[in-house]
């Protein structure tokens, strides 16, 4: 072998291989590093944004996301976020929407994220389905969503809300009309009146609404909303509505015409029971009742277009929303009931909150069989001297006596160990105890 005279050669053999020695070394400190912090405590993955599937009847295949923040209240509140036109679930959460997750992670509440997946991922308000309580259309598969978290995360039923930008401004006021009976409140930032977008050409699309040319009494607008839960009789949700003065896309007189919608679906006067500004160029006015839990409150925001929320906009609603409220507290009556054990397949806790002549009654119905039940009857007998006025999550046939409730839509599913939550309102002569004599399809269900 041919050697540079100045160079030579070494051999391998007449010294050790400091190099690889010195790669020996550094490899066992990393392991030793390595094993050191496997040893130490890692702190716990923080709350995310999770989608969810096979959340029940979906009519227009709307994806499910749901954030539940690391420390969830025991009894939680559950926010209802809906996205603007062209947004989604991680936008809104991520963006406009972030007052709302940093509330929850401090307040322990939990939010739903519908999302649209069609073209333009913009909520359907328009079309007669969308347009009907369990019609068919988006909102039922939000209130299929509603169900499902409420199942899961042992939500507040007096606690449910609902809140939008636009497109979701939109459907806040559809889903507050058409479920009046599940959600508490709302909040819609730049929306227009529950009905005003209908069309009857498949389009999603309403200009003469958007334009603000779509003027009603408030009569007639109460009458719309009305007529997406055919024969209610019970209590519509406090609303809030917000729009900015120079607003182009959804026009600022639809401001007026949800505040003329409102007012009348909860009998009010129109004219306000409070003005004030709580900030510069904005001017709040309040209906029915004042503070912050007004029946009604409308904030009008001068010289802003269509880019609500804004800066320091969202803690008014979550104050508006009663998110930062605690649970409500319900006296719990135990029934007792004569006759043969119960079976081993359901089981009822009804609960029940009175006051001079009337009563709410919160019912429980939980499969504790292996096997799912699709589609329910639960069959019960309420004391002499009640008669249902209203009710939530069923229907109910007749008022009094021995009463039928009947799975909706959106909630016909009981999986093994789940269970659904419905209520009613009724009246009472002096007698405030919880109904008895639960059967579920059939069957007798024990009551606890």
């Amino acid at each position: 072998m041919a050697v540079h005279p100045r160079v030579g050669v070494v051999n391998a053999r007449s010294r050790p291989d400091r190099f690889g020695l010195m790669a020996l070394i550094a490899a066992l400190v990393l392991l030793i590093a390595a094993v050191a912090l496997s040893l130490v405590p890692q702190p716990a993955l923080a709350a995310s944004l999770v989608r969810v599937t096979n959340f029940g009847t979906n009519p227009t295949g709307l994806n499910m996301y749901v954030y539940v923040p690391d420390r969830v209240a025991a009894r939680p509140a559950m926010l209802v976020m809906v996205h603007y036109c062209g947004g989604s679930a991680s936008a809104v959460h991520n963006g406009n929407g972030r007052d709302y997750v940093t509330a929850a992670d401090r307040l322990g509440y939990v939010i739903v994220y519908p999302e649209a997946t069609r073209d333009g991922h913009c909520f359907d308000v328009s079309t007669a389905n969308a347009l009907r309580r369990n019609g068919g259309g988006d909102s039922t598969g939000v209130m299929s969503m509603v169900s499902y978290a409420r199942q899961r995360y042992n939500v507040d039923a007096d606690r449910i809300v609902v809140a939008g930008f636009s497109s979701g401004a939109m459907m806040t006021n559809v889903l507050a009309a058409q479920y009046p009976d599940v959600f508490s409140a709302g909040s819609a930032f730049s929306g227009v009146p529950a009905g005003c977008f209908a069309t009857t050409n498949g389009s999603l699309w309403n200009s003469q609404c958007s334009g603000g040319n779509l003027l009603k009494t408030p009569q007639q607008w109460g009458d719309q909303a009305r007529a997406m839960y055919p024969g209610y009789t019970g209590r519509y949700p406090r609303m809030q509505l917000w729009h900015g003065t120079t607003d182009t896309t959804l026009a600022y007189p639809n401001f007026g015409e949800e505040l003329d919608q409102w007012t009348n679906l909860h009998g009010v006067s129109r004219t306000p029971a409070s003005t004030d500004q709580p900030q510069q160029s904005w001017t709040r006015t309040r209906y029915g009742t004042t503070g912050t839990t007004a029946t009604i409150e409308g904030i009008s925001i001068q010289g802003t277009g269509h880019s609500l929320p804004m800066a320091g906009m969202l803690p008014y609603s979550i104050s508006f929303l009663g998110l930062d409220k605690p649970p409500t507290t319900t006296t719990t009556t135990t029934t007792t009931t004569t006759g043969p054990p119960p079976a081993d397949g359901c089981k009822v806790t009804a609960s029940v909150s009175p006051w001079n002549t009337g009563l709410t009654e919160t019912i429980t119905i939980a499969n504790t069989s292996a096997t799912a039940v699709n589609g329910w009857q639960l069959r019960f007998t309420l004391p002499g001297g009640q008669a249902i006025t209203s009710g939530w999550s069923a229907s109910y046939s007749p008022a009094t006596g021995e009463v039928t409730a009947r799975n909706l839509d959106y909630n016909a599913g009981i999986p093994p160990n789940g269970s659904v939550q419905i209520g009613f309102q009724a009246t009472h002569t002096g007698d405030s105890a919880a109904a008895g004599g639960f059967t579920l399809n059939g069957e007798r269900c024990a009551v606890g």
